[in-house]
């Protein structure tokens, strides 16, 4: 199954006590990297969003995840202030002003700037609680997520499909000119070496000179280079429709037809096949561009 690596997912759940929103988006990345920013009262559930979105979105990707709180009033809890604290501090500051000789600048603002002498009472969280509710907006938004990568899988998969059937076209006619250069090229060394012979008057052994003939003519022959390349045709089809995860396959895949290609083009003696080769070779760079957007 193809699935593209970019995307974009979001869902938001009202509670009464508070809404919770999240925000997933990727690019494309050779493994699984995964950023989540959220309130940090709830940071202790990061590595199990991770985990989650790993095993129910996507194996491999560059994920950002953002995870917004929005708290009612009645949830945010209550500030208060130390107060022998407060007493202390003060009375430092004071003695501070007298014993240097400084300004009286001592105001509630001033004293405030030391946020140690604060205090925030928060209800207890209940961290399985937090997670099955946070749980369930992540679910929506993976769904979400999934389905943009769904229809840009199955565009690229278009597009990739065509651009093999544009190989195996041009491997069709590659192998049609290659059986006719093949035949072509025999019969010419043959006549040949027939011919320098003949002219130095050394008698031919019909065997010897077929038997020459032939090896030379299978050193240009490319069959079997053309019978791996369609079995890679093949191969394309079972990976890309199966229900795993293909794009690591897929681009191993296209190394391999690019070989096969390189080599094809090497052995072939014969500018026809040299400027199909040059038209293969473009195609399946453009598959390859285009597997890297897979999972």
């Amino acid at each position: 199954m193809i699935k593209s690596m970019t995307a974009f997912g979001r869902a938001k759940v009202e509670g009464l006590d508070k809404d919770i929103t999240v925000e997933i988006k990727s690019v494309n990345s050779r493994y699984f990297d995964c950023t989540v920013k959220m309130p940090r009262s709830l940071s202790f559930l990061e590595e199990r969003v991770k985990a989650y979105l790993q095993k129910n979105a996507v194996s491999r990707a560059k994920l950002d995840v953002y995870i917004t709180v929005d708290s009612h009033e009645n949830s945010v809890g209550t500030v208060s202030y130390d107060r022998g604290y407060a007493e202390s501090y003060v009375a430092a500051l004071r003695a501070m002003r007298d014993e240097l000789g400084l300004a009286d600048d001592i105001t509630v603002m001033s004293v405030a700037r030391n946020t140690e002498i604060f205090r925030t009472a928060r209800p207890d969280l209940d961290a399985e609680a937090e997670w099955e509710r946070l749980c369930a907006v992540l679910s929506l938004a993976v769904r979400d997520y999934d389905e943009m990568r769904t229809r840009e899988g199955e565009r690229i998969e278009r597009d990739i499909k065509a651009k093999v059937e544009a190989v195996r076209a041009y491997t069709d006619e590659i192998e049609k000119i290659s059986h006719e250069d093949t035949v072509g090229y025999r019969d010419k060394l043959e006549a040949r070496l027939r011919a320098i012979l003949a002219d130095n008057a050394v008698t031919v052994d019909e065997n010897r000179l077929l038997t020459e003939c032939a090896i030379w003519a299978d050193k240009i022959a490319i069959d079997e280079e053309l019978v791996r390349l369609r079995s890679h045709f093949g191969a394309f089809y079972e990976i890309a429709d199966g229900r795993e995860p293909s794009g690591r396959k897929l681009d191993f895949l296209m190394q391999e037809m690019n070989r096969e290609t390189n080599t094809i083009g090497s052995k072939a003696n014969n500018a026809r096949i040299a400027r199909i080769v040059v038209n293969v070779k473009g195609e399946l760079e453009k598959i390859r561009e285009q597997v890297q957007n897979i999972e």
